[in-house]
């Protein structure tokens, strides 16, 4: 259990996230463990679910935040925004990847960002099934668990890149974006959750990554990680309000001006 703590600033509340996001991958466990008997709810689409999982992981995650913060705010995919007044706001998705999870995939996480006076200054994403927690703090390095992450140079054409979308409004755009990777001898990837493929920029398992649309929740923890790593990120904040959705790059700095350059040339996206 997160005890109280008396000097309340970024270091302590980092220390109380990465309690708090194994905790709450511990919970998801449960719930993954029996993925095929959980009840489905659907909110856009057939692909994009939410369930009792995703819930409880998030009320578990803002229990555990305001028992230590109570002063914080939170905004939450499943539960909302709750403002604070300490200037520390905690950005938390209880299960990225949830049409991954609900198919018994492993490729989801337990996503939380921490932002002071509306900077992110610290990330994590928890790979739960592998028992991986990727962090950053600002200045501070990114990691896998206590290992330093360092993004290797890997040419456009040796690596893998993250090419994600799942509306129909984003086909020709990103449709576009993989035909010229492909022709230009790179190999794309999907993910199951957007958070974790940027923590897998960060830790050099992919090159890059691009979504034409991803919410604060999905990236904010993940880009954060990639810049500690040492890539190259779009500064996703400068693009609008916090509560709208923008689109999300990433890579090291050999493959993210490549990407750039093909995402300039593709058609614009249809819609939100």
């Amino acid at each position: 259990m997160i005890k109280p703590i008396s000097n309340k600033g970024i270091a302590e509340r980092l220390v109380a996230a990465k309690e708090t996001a194994r905790n709450a991958g511990t919970l998801a466990l449960d719930y993954f463990a029996r993925y095929q008997t959980l009840d489905i709810d659907y909110k856009t689409s057939r692909q994009d679910a939410v369930t009792i999982a995703d819930q409880a992981v998030e009320t578990h995650i803002r229990n555990a935040i305001f028992s230590v913060f109570p002063e914080d705010g939170i905004i939450g995919e499943e539960h909302g925004v709750v403002p604070g007044s300490s200037g520390y706001d905690w950005i938390i998705d209880p299960i990225d990847g949830t049409a991954a999870f609900l198919h018994g995939l492993s490729s989801w996480s337990v996503v939380i960002a921490l932002l002071e006076n509306g900077k992110p200054v610290a990330g994590l994403v928890y790979e739960a099934c592998a028992d991986r927690l990727y962090w950053a703090e600002a200045g501070g390095g990114a990691y896998c668990n206590e290992n330093r992450l360092v993004i290797p140079p890997t040419a456009f054409d040796a690596g893998l890149t993250v090419i994600a979308a799942s509306r129909p409004e984003h086909a020709d755009h990103t449709g576009s974006i993989i035909a010229q990777l492909l022709k230009q001898g790179g190999a794309f990837m999907r993910s199951g959750s957007a958070a974790l493929a940027l923590a897998h920029v960060g830790a050099g398992h992919y090159v890059g990554f691009y979504e034409p649309r991803l919410s604060a929740w999905d990236c904010l923890a993940g880009l954060l990680i990639v810049s500690e790593a040492g890539g190259d990120c779009d500064d996703w904040l400068a693009l609008g309000a916090i509560s709208n959705r923008h689109p999300c790059l990433a890579g090291n700095k050999v493959v993210a001006p490549i990407l750039r350059t093909i995402i300039a040339k593709a058609p614009g996206i249809n819609g939100a």
